[in-house]
């Protein structure tokens, strides 16, 4: 039986460390070439190290520079061919009340996580088109699906994405281009490992307990698979049911 994702080419932002790197190790698992985009250029290289030469590469990607976008892309096609799948996922959060939240970091914030998902999804369509199709997976929030307080700028951006997502789904369909959502509950990475909120939060939801970064790149994996592919413009919680209450 082949692996689940055999002869996917994968570019995975924010792909250094944290859920990224789950993704990323998940992915050549199953047999994917994945180019880990991130700015954080000392650890990306040691993953990709770590992946293999012949499995994945890094490369520096500033999520917000279209310029960078192109040139990550046309390094993956360099070395692996036609991108076909790609795994939106570098972001950021600031929190404070809003009234204290300045103009330059809330469009901080939405600069990453939203026009950052926009350049990704432009700049892989030429490439995906060319080799016939593939799925992009962009990585939303439980705060696209609810409100939270003090981080109005993520919120505000993860809702984007899930609107977003739905509308390039209907755009790229022609092309055989799937586009979903995942929305992440509490998970542990370096983004959670010191918050009291966080670990505070999931004593009210269903499972109690924070998500390793694992248990997403499962959703991810059967996103950018052959097994979802009746599947697209949908967003798909992986939350521990906080939804639900």
């Amino acid at each position: 039986m082949s692996a689940r994702a055999d002869g996917k080419v994968v570019v995975v932002t924010g792909g250094a460390r944290g859920m990224g790197a789950a993704f990323a190790r998940r992915l050549v698992a199953e047999g994917a070439k994945v180019v880990v985009g991130d700015v954080l250029v000392k650890e990306g290289e040691a993953l990709a190290a770590e992946l293999g030469a012949g499995s994945a590469l890094f490369t520096e990607l500033d999520v917000t520079s279209e310029a960078s976008w192109n040139a990550a892309v046309g390094r993956a096609e360099e070395a692996f061919g036609g991108v076909t799948g790609l795994v939106n996922n570098a972001g950021v959060v600031h929190r404070c009340p809003m009234e204290e939240l300045s103009e330059a970091d809330y469009r901080r914030v939405i600069d990453v996580n939203e026009v950052g998902v926009f350049l990704g999804m432009k700049a892989v369509l030429p490439s995906m088109r060319a080799a016939g199709g593939g799925s992009i997976v962009n990585i939303s929030s439980l705060g696209g699906v609810i409100g939270f307080p003090y981080i109005i700028s993520y919120v505000a951006s993860k809702w984007a994405v899930r609107g977003m997502t739905k509308a390039a789904a209907q755009e790229f369909a022609p092309y055989g281009i799937r586009v979903n959502s995942v929305h992440p509950g509490m998970v542990a990475t370096e983004m959670t490992a010191h918050s009291e909120r966080s670990h505070e939060s999931v004593k009210h939801q269903p499972i109690q307990r924070l998500a390793a970064p694992e248990e997403v790149a499962g959703m991810v994996l059967y996103l950018l698979s052959d097994e979802a592919s009746y599947s697209t413009g949908a967003e798909f919680l992986v939350d521990g049911g906080y939804a639900s209450q």
